[in-house]
């Protein structure tokens, strides 16, 4: 029901934030307390997030998941893709 009503169960007291799940309070927490759980055991970088060190990590492996189908430039993220793949749409205009 919260879902419809838009209650939010859990809040910070800190700033105010509210969300639905625990679990997303207790990564939002990490803000104020600076906590870095995931490590890479390479170079030593910290990170909030496991997916931010996933992509840390091709850094290290050499990974270039991402590729634009249109003049082969390639990437390590999707981001660096998405920003890329925005100059073709310019050069189409």
């Amino acid at each position: 029901m919260m879902i419809h009503t838009g209650e939010r169960l859990c809040k910070c007291e800190e700033c105010g934030f509210a969300c639905n799940q625990s679990s997303d309070l207790k990564k939002h927490m990490m803000f104020h307390t600076g906590e870095r759980p995931y490590k890479c055991e390479v170079c030593g970088y910290e990170c909030k997030r496991s997916e931010t060190l996933k992509t840390h990590l091709r850094i290290h492996t050499g990974e270039i998941p991402y590729k634009c189908e249109e003049c082969g430039y390639a990437c390590n993220q999707c981001s660096y893709l998405k920003r890329h793949m925005m100059k073709h749409a310019e050069e189409r205009l």
